[in-house]
């Protein structure tokens, strides 16, 4: 059949997955530098295991076979599993050399059962073969394991899966013993048909191989089935020896590539940020997707940043940028909502003079995180600030004060106390001065303000309960729950919030080293309840374009996502991304790689 594979496989793919090995005759005609193949028969697994890393004990091993119907019965009686492994897979390979057919068959016990096929001269010891495979396999992980479990725990979006199953039945000689003792039954295929949807949905390139039986155009009815001739060599009967395979094709939709688009001179603008989670390196990925629609009005629903609805203001869009975090809005107020007004150098100055303060910070947080002179400055800005009678010179100083204290502390949390001085981190934003940050910020966050010609909205309201009409497009980026990782945005934060609020609505902790207060309530800290909000919302936005952010170390899982937002959407598409996590505490997590699989689910 490879005439016929081999123009079906896609142009460009990251590795070959194969979890029905078998023969492997697509993996050598393709010879991948990157594979992953298996099956479950351990014999079989032995059998590649030495070719590729003991191919001269394998080819020694075969030189002393004879093609004798008395050396067959032999070694046909001997326990492979008893053998040095080089001579199991010697065995093997003898086996298959001299029987009937070349017929891998075994019987209740597990044992090879096929007869002398009583060839004249059949080629025992392909050294050349063996030493090709050997150099092919080299490149390749060999596992011996059930197909599910390899294909959940390796296959990843960008993926070419090729499955060659044991076939559906069609005819009285055949059966689905072909590799293992185990048969391979009705629910058995059926539980292969949703490994494939989940695997096309997850954003790989699959090609089955199976029989053109009813059951299997039934099972695969929403995929391209070509329907081939074939000929077969297990049968004794010449007439039997014919018969019709299908070839089942199943990859990802047109745009579940992603495409970074080349976004606008003003989206680089928005100040650079160290935010948990913020998207500021997949905007050109969210803009891929975003462009294909045509809308007017978009909701940024869990703003964080700010980065996403500044580049949806960036690209003409009238933008509703709604976060439960004070700080978020804050940010958004600032340069999304605001389009012309900026603070001027006199109001910096006069930003930065002593004109009296309630001394909060000074007494609240002294010696956790600034020094009495930082902390002295934060609580004049602060006091300076409220005394702005303009809303949006407010949101502006208030932003560049939160920059400033995040600049100024080692990757920008608020999780431990003790302070890092010059003498202790050379870098340039731990070196400089409170109030030179406080300039530099404020300078930045003016630059950034710009008029889109749209009107645009700054929220800060639970993201169940935005109101305001529907809108156009709804793009969310809400917290990750992930068992491995923590979503606690204002743990991390806590200060930062606390300048964006001055502290009111919240109780300090006051038992606590950090002086932190507790995290709002969120439907995003547990899995159950994550799931049950993104029901909500896409049946709340069910008539907008969504468009969701989400993780692969994150639940519901991406096929629970999925099968939640089919709930709402008629159409719904994967969009992977590869992505390197920056902060949290992957990294420390022995069973959480920092690099993940980023997603945008699209729903419309």
């Amino acid at each position: 059949m490879l005439p016929e594979l081999l123009p079906r496989v896609p142009e460009k793919y990251n590795r070959y997955i194969e979890p029905f090995f078998g023969g492997g005759a697509l993996f050598f005609a393709l010879q991948p530098e990157n594979a992953i193949v298996a099956d479950s028969n351990p014999e079989i697994i032995n059998v590649y295991q030495q070719v590729a890393d003991h191919t001269e004990d394998v080819i020694c091993q075969l030189s002393l076979y004879e093609n004798t119907e008395e050396c067959f019965y032999r070694v046909r009686e001997q326990d492979w599993q008893s053998l040095d492994p080089a001579e199991a897979a010697a065995r093997t390979i003898y086996l298959n050399k001299t029987c009937f057919n070349g017929l891998y068959r075994v019987n209740r016990h597990g044992q090879f059962n096929t007869p002398f096929g009583r060839y004249k001269n059949p080629k025992i010891c392909d050294a050349a073969s063996l030493r090709a495979a050997a150099e092919a396999l080299r490149g390749a992980t060999i596992i011996c394991g059930d197909y599910i479990d390899v294909l959940e725990r390796h296959a990843e979006a960008g993926d070419f899966v090729f499955l060659d199953p044991p076939y559906v039945p069609v005819s009285a000689y055949a059966d689905f013993k072909r590799y293992t003792k185990e048969q391979f039954r009705e629910e058995d295929h059926r539980r292969l048909a949703e490994q494939v949807e989940k695997l096309r949905q997850r954003g790989c390139y699959v090609i089955e191989t199976n029989s053109s039986a009813p059951l299997v155009h039934e099972l695969y009815s929403a995929y391209k089935i070509d329907v081939v001739q074939t000929k077969r060599a297990i049968s004794s009967k010449a007439n039997t020896r014919t018969g019709e395979d299908v070839i089942i094709t199943a990859f990802p939709e047109e745009h579940t590539v992603a495409e970074f688009a080349p976004l606008p001179e003003q989206a680089d603008k928005y100040p650079s940020t160290r935010f948990m989670g913020s998207k500021s390196k997949l905007l050109g990925a969210i803009w891929g997707v975003a462009k294909r629609f045509s809308f007017d009005t978009a909701l940024d629903l869990f703003s964080g940043s700010g980065t996403v609805s500044y580049m949806l203001k960036a690209q003409g869009k009238s933008v509703i940028s709604n976060d439960y975090m004070a700080m978020c809005h804050v940010f958004s107020k600032a340069m999304i909502e605001n389009n012309c007004t900026r603070v001027t150098e006199e109001e910096i100055d006069w930003l930065l003079i002593d004109h009296g303060t309630d001394g909060f910070v000074e007494k609240t947080f002294k010696d956790l995180y600034f020094t009495d002179e930082d902390n002295h400055l934060i609580d004049v800005i602060r006091a300076n600030i409220k005394n702005m009678e303009d809303e949006y010179k407010r949101a502006v100083s208030m932003t560049a004060l939160i920059r400033a204290c995040m600049k100024k502390r080692p990757r920008g949390l608020f999780t431990y106390v003790g302070l890092k001085t010059s003498n202790d981190d050379g870098r340039r934003d731990l070196v400089i001065s409170m109030e030179q940050q406080f300039r530099e910020n404020i300078v930045a966050v003016n630059n950034a303000v710009f008029d889109n010609g749209k009107k645009n909205l700054a929220m800060r309201g639970d993201a169940m309960a935005v109101p305001g009409d529907v809108p156009d497009l709804v793009y969310m980026d809400p917290p990750y729950y992930s068992p491995l990782s923590d979503n606690e945005y204002v743990r991390r934060y806590h200060f930062l919030e606390g300048l964006a609020c001055d502290w009111r609505g919240v109780e300090i902790q006051q038992h606590t080293k950090t002086k932190k207060f507790k995290s709002y309530p969120t439907p995003f800290s547990s899995r159950d309840g994550a799931a049950e909000a993104f029901d909500k919302l896409f049946e709340k936005y069910r008539d907008s374009i969504l468009i969701v952010s989400y993780s692969s170390n994150s639940q519901p899982t991406q096929e629970e996502m999925i099968a939640i937002m089919k709930r709402h959407k008629e159409h719904v598409e994967v969009v992977p991304i590869d992505y390197t996590y920056s902060f949290g505490n992957q990294k420390a997590a022995k069973t959480h790689r920092q690099k993940v699989q980023e997603y945008l689910f699209v729903g419309y």
